[in-house]
């Protein structure tokens, strides 16, 4: 406890360096675009990912490029250590920050004590306490019995591309870890993911009347989007009188921010929303529902539009928990499934909606595709399969969940917070025997995902101690 005591007066010590460190990469706008090459996931993923080794490098550590797909920061076990290696996986590539924000979210500010930017919760803020606490302990004098890695991926918020890559070339795998990339006290289960795409063509329409000409809206599947717009034409009249009556109406009903404007012989009708993950869509509003509401109340020429614009707003709209579509399953242990419509895109062709669920973990993807199915297969849509991330779960006395639920509980005097199941998803699915371990408190309000994401200074010291100790006590368990 004595080499405890100075890895933490090492990490105050250390706190103008590490503010500093984290502000250098969230000024770097590392939204993953999946390219190849030499930068694979793009010029701004790349930079983030030198940038981390570097500082890795300045503090003595070794590290390892796996292509520039991802790679790790190694603290090597000591004269006396054993086989094995404990695994802290982190990753920098980020989600696009989004609207609404009061400051800039690639800025790296820091502003009344928080630092501020896209990928201060998720997951730069809780990589760089992970390589501070290594470099505390190291500093420390510490020689660990099993050698840690901080394992960096590259496309966790799309692909997983990187992670796979790396698992397929590095010479071992961690034997045990944690992914600071969620919640505390521990994540000892997480939901089955499953992305997908539903998508339908449509028939020509009359060639007069209200077009619906296209729709588009959100980023990624993966996040409640919080604009979506649509474009309409009409080929009998240049005015849209009538369509500004329903939306002024339709705002005054409902009380959703939706407008509209000409845009040469067109009309644009923007809605917006409240960004959030996609794993809490309740914590969000999602602009695509908000505009379709709104498109509900028209009548287009084509009668395959209108057959899309009601059949969303029947059996998705605002439901959350796939009750409406065919999947409301739910169980004990993990609750309901969580229903996401991420991205639209349309045309006067075709439509395709990206969606993300979150399945309980005693369930399966093949029963929420049954489910889906056996109600958009009456309305001419087809299912674009994405990759499917199976459910985990660990047992609460599991010696991962009680070793970490341990050093939480002597960190934060917390003792009633027990081990908890999500449906967020983290790199815990993509090796054995990890978990994901913070980097939110329970206290905190979530702002992966969302605008304004930022971290407070001294919540960056308190996880950084906490990794610190985490990282000691798998070592040496």
């Amino acid at each position: 406890m004595d080499l405890l005591k100075k890895v933490y007066e090492n990490i105050e010590e250390n706190k103008t360096e590490m503010v500093s460190s984290l502000s250098a990469l969230l000024m770097v706008p590392s939204v993953a675009k999946e390219q190849g090459g030499e930068m694979p996931y793009g010029e701004a993923v790349h930079r983030a990912f030198e940038l981390v080794l570097s500082l890795a490098k300045d503090a003595g550590f070794t590290t390892w490029n796996a292509d520039n797909h991802g790679g790790h920061v190694e603290f090597p076990k000591g004269t006396e250590g054993e086989a094995g290696i404990v695994g802290v996986l982190g990753h920098l590539d980020v989600v696009p920050e989004g609207s609404g924000w009061e400051h800039e979210p690639f800025s790296g500010d820091l502003i009344d004590g928080e630092i501020w930017g896209r990928g201060a919760a998720d997951d730069k803020g809780p990589v760089i306490a992970a390589l501070y606490a290594m470099k505390a302990l190291k500093e420390c004098g510490y020689e660990p019995k099993k050698s840690i890695r901080l394992i960096l991926g590259l496309d966790e918020e799309t692909n997983w591309h990187g992670m796979d890559y790396y698992i397929e070339n590095v010479d071992r795998l961690p034997s045990c870890g944690f992914t600071p990339d969620a919640d505390f006290p521990v994540i000892r289960g997480e939901k089955g993911i499953l992305p997908f795409q539903i998508a339908r063509k449509f028939a020509r329409g009359t060639d007069k009347g209200l077009e619906l000409s296209s729709v588009s809206g959100g980023a990624v599947p993966n996040a409640v989007p919080d604009s979506a717009s649509a474009v309409l034409y009409n080929t009998e009249k240049n005015g849209y009188e009538d369509i500004k009556e329903l939306l002024s109406q339709f705002r005054n009903e409902t009380g959703y921010r939706i407008n509209g404007r000409g845009v040469g012989k067109s009309f644009k009708v923007t809605a917006s929303g409240v960004s959030a993950h996609g794993s809490l869509p309740h914590l969000g509003q999602n602009a695509i529902s908000v505009l379709m509401a709104f498109l509900g109340r028209l009548n287009f020429a084509n009668d395959d539009v209108n057959d899309f614009v009601g059949f969303y707003n029947d059996f998705i709209g605002f439901n959350l928990y796939g009750e409406k579509i065919g999947c409301p399953l739910s169980d004990r242990q993990s609750g309901n499934l969580v229903f996401n419509v991420g991205i639209i895109e349309m045309n006067k062709q075709s439509v395709q909606l990206d969606i993300n669920i979150r399945y309980p973990i005693t369930c399966s993807g093949d029963e929420v595709y049954e489910g889906i199915m056996s109600v958009i297969g009456r309305y001419g849509f087809g299912i674009i399969k994405g990759r499917e991330q199976l459910p985990i779960c660990f047992e609460e006395n599991h010696p991962l969940v009680a070793t970490l639920m341990e050093v939480y509980r002597e960190h934060t005097g917390d003792y009633e917070a027990e081990p908890v199941i999500i449906g967020g998803g983290t790199y815990a699915r993509a090796m054995d025997n990890i978990v994901a371990f913070g980097a939110r408190f329970p206290d905190q309000p979530g702002l992966e995902h969302q605008a304004n994401e930022r971290i407070s200074v001294d919540n960056l010291l308190r996880i950084t101690k906490i990794y610190a100790e985490a990282i000691y006590r798998l070592a040496e368990m």
